[in-house]
């Protein structure tokens, strides 16, 4: 037995006319994507990033084996063909691969063999496609302004504004100054010369502005001058080195992130000259979204607000962040995530006043709704005002389900607030003490905050200002937690936040602190999370079984006893007579990321004696009659006895059950169903006159359990009573059709309670 050298058998197949196969360097970091006439985003022609520039592959030897690694990189499941000779039209640039052969059991095409990079005999009339399956995979999860970016893009990293003017360094967020581009860990200012209003929009983009605007340059260019001409300044030799400036920039004004766009960091090779020739630093000025403005500079324009609120975001963990939802037809509903990019999200957080997009995500992420799906396949191109304005199909056409919702992650400005308020104490960095920074006698203090009418909506605005999500405990009582040592003077009381706010300095408070407990234990504290439960009332359930009953006394001692009867039944001849009750079933889904558990633990439940279970959860739900202006004429509310999974979708398994004492609580995608002929599910209407009233159902009224939505825990129908028979209809949840999405959390407590 004999072999030859490797290196004779290379000579042998080099002297044949074969080359050996190569094997790309394998970096794990090849850039795919799929493009052509077809609106779909699963097929395409197969296109590759190298070198800074997209590039075709061949289709000699592509099979399906190579059009599943292809695939699987792209973040779909499988594949389910490939097409040849430039099925989805021929490409431009360069042929970067031919004869690819992969195993089918690779990550990425970089890890098969090829003829090499570039090295091809093809036309582009030979470019390949594939044809993915739609399903993403489990681990495909967002476009990332950081995956879509190549090489470049891990060089320049951030951009910011340096203000020069004594007005805009007073100003927070810094909206003009200018543009430093950290480029491989060091600041370099950019040259102005060939800048455009296109570049100024990604850079603003990128700092959290929705659009740029117009700049003094005569006047910054006298500023820049005199600075030259001044012997003391160090500008004018800094000028000098090349390794000061970003030469060249060129932006369509579309890209989510600067690395996206043509950007030359110094002149041409071989060339010695300058960088920035008889230039100077690049001045950008943005203008800020309204959220972001000081409130005199706020537009009073009641129209641009409601066109603009055509869009919301929803169950995002961090301002500028949600599942996106757009007004049809007066009815709010979801985007399927069928060709959901980073261009269409960022036409999103514009219209929304945010900056771009720095990350698109698919599959419901950030939760799931229960309404229409309006919009897939939106194809913005990124200049359009609105997203009605960008070519899509409606919802219903390409099968998507709830589980397809998008959502958006934008890029909202440095406010500056997450260093005005920090935590301490807490056995994890999302729990403690509130300290917060506020202005005492004209110094800046650090302090604790006074825990009166401390509640959920307050920590939610802290928890949110700390960049830790929601809040999942307002704590009111902090002994346990020793605050930082010289902050644990109380510096802010009454705090009451309507729960949009950006920090807690937004919110309403006393002028004089005014604490009736004093400092130490009961300084306010909070637990954050950056996932919660979101609890939706299936509205169309309610409508289909509601029904009227006029039920004995004498099966109604338990129900009497929990205070599930008007207070007229008090004085009747029991067990004589009868209650007239309109029953409905109840269907409750946890549509958030995080599991529904009760507030307290089993020790803490409540054992009732007359239906033989325990309340988890005391007041639960409450049902109402209202009379159309608001008036309430009959009420009931339903103790939380069992939580728990009625039933969860397929393949997923149901974790809590009430038997033998178990554990409460509604898993993620599950619901929780309460019949209409279990006690107390009803609303006693035995003393209401005939007529036309509004039915309401709210769910966690008293705000016991965080979620990541209050907006849509009240249900509303029209009820119409003619005294032996009712008739609910246009049963909707209480966000569905208000185009004000922005309604704070007091109204809606207010509207809750009946304080109209």
């Amino acid at each position: 037995m004999w072999s030859l050298p490797a290196s004779f058998l290379l000579l042998l197949l080099l002297l044949l006319g074969q080359a050996p196969p190569s094997r790309l360097q394998s970096l794990g970091t090849m850039k795919l994507r799929l493009v052509g006439p077809g609106s779909k985003p699963e097929e395409g022609r197969l296109e590759v990033l190298h070198q800074g520039q997209w590039g075709t592959v061949c289709d000699d030897d592509f099979a399906l084996q190579e059009a599943t690694v292809a695939c699987r990189q792209l973040g779909f499941e499988a594949a389910l063909t490939w097409a040849h000779s430039a099925k989805y039209g021929p490409g431009e640039g360069p042929i970067w691969l031919d004869n690819v052969r992969c195993a089918g059991t690779e990550s990425s095409l970089d890890q098969c063999g090829s003829n090499g990079w570039g090295v091809s005999d093809c036309s582009h009339s030979e470019d390949v496609g594939v044809v993915c399956q739609p399903q993403r995979q489990r681990g495909y999860l967002s476009e990332r302004v950081s995956n879509a970016l190549g090489p470049q893009g891990r060089r320049l990293e951030e951009v910011r504004l340096k203000p020069i003017l004594a007005s805009a360094k007073r100003r927070s967020p810094v909206t003009e100054g200018a543009v430093e581009v950290k480029y491989e860990g060091h600041w370099r200012q950019v040259c102005d010369q060939g800048w455009t209003r296109n570049n100024s929009r990604v850079v603003c983009g990128m700092l959290g502005f929705p659009s740029e605007a117009p700049v003094d340059s005569h006047y910054y260019r006298k500023v820049w001058n005199s600075k030259m001409e001044d012997p003391k300044s160090r500008l004018k030799s800094l000028t000098k080195k090349n390794s000061f400036w970003i030469h060249r920039v060129n932006c369509l004004g579309t890209e989510p992130h600067m690395a996206n766009c043509q950007v030359q960091v110094a002149p041409a090779q071989g060339k010695l000259r300058p960088a920035c020739p008889g230039g100077m630093h690049t001045v950008v000025s943005c203008v800020a979204g309204p959220r972001f403005r000081p409130p005199k500079a706020k537009p009073g324009h009641k129209e641009s607000r409601a066109e603009e609120m055509k869009v919301r975001l929803r169950s995002g963990a961090q301002v500028g962040e949600g599942r996106v939802e757009v007004l049809m037809n007066r009815q709010w509903g979801t985007v399927c995530d069928h060709g959901w990019n980073l261009i269409s999200a960022s036409v999103v957080c514009r219209q929304l006043g945010f900056g771009s997009a720095r990350e698109a995500l698919f599959g419901a992420q950030l939760g799931q709704a229960l309404g229409p799906i309006h919009l897939s396949e939106v194809r913005c191109r990124g200049y359009e005002q609105t997203l009605s304005e960008c070519p899509s199909l409606e919802g219903s056409q390409n099968g998507c389900q709830h589980e397809n919702d998008a959502a958006v992650r934008c890029n909202i400005p440095n406010m500056g607030f997450q260093n005005q308020v920090r935590l301490a104490g807490g056995r994890s960095p999302e729990e403690g003490v509130v300290e917060v920074q506020v202005e005492v006698n004209g110094v800046q203090r650090w302090g604790a905050v006074c825990s009166d009418h401390w509640g959920l909506n307050e920590a939610m605005v802290a928890c949110r200002q700390l960049g830790l999500g929601f809040a999942n405990h307002a704590i009111k009582d902090t002994w346990y937690w020793q605050g930082t040592p010289g902050a644990g003077e109380v510096v802010m009381s009454g705090v009451r936040c309507s729960g949009t706010e950006l920090a807690l300095q937004q919110c309403q408070r006393h002028g004089p602190v005014h604490c009736s407990h004093g400092t130490g234990r009961f300084s306010a504290g909070v637990s954050c999370t950056d996932s919660a439960p979101d609890l939706v009332m299936n509205a169309q359930l309610v409508q289909e079984t509601a029904y009227l009953e006029d039920r004995p006394l004498s099966q109604l001692y338990c129900a009497h006893e929990e205070n599930c009867l008007s207070q007229s039944a008090d004085h009747m001849d029991w067990p004589y007579g009868h209650r007239r009750l309109l029953r409905f079933s109840s269907q409750i889904h946890n549509l958030g990321r995080a599991d529904f558990r009760p507030k307290t633990g089993r020790h803490s439940w409540i054992w009732h004696q007359c239906h033989r279970h325990y309340h988890s959860i005391e007041v639960f739900t409450h049902y109402d009659l209202l009379t159309l202006n608001g008036s309430k004429v009959a009420e009931g509310h339903k103790a939380s006895f069992c939580l728990e999974d009625t039933n969860c979708p397929t393949g997923m398994q149901r974790r809590y059950a009430c038997a033998n004492f178990g554990e409460q609580g509604v898993t993620v995608g599950c619901w929780d169903t309460y019949r209409h002929d279990i006690d107390c599910q009803w609303v006693d209407i035995t003393d209401v006159s005939p007529g036309d009233y509004i039915f309401q159902v709210v769910v966690n009224p008293k705000y016991e359990v965080a979620e990541s939505d209050f907006s849509n825990n009240m249900m509303r129908c029209r009820c119409k009573y003619d005294g032996q028979r009712v008739w609910l209809h246009n049963c909707h949840t209480g966000d569905s059709y208000r185009a004000n999405s922005e309604l704070s959390l007091e109204q809606e407590q207010r509207l809750r309670n009946n304080l109209i």
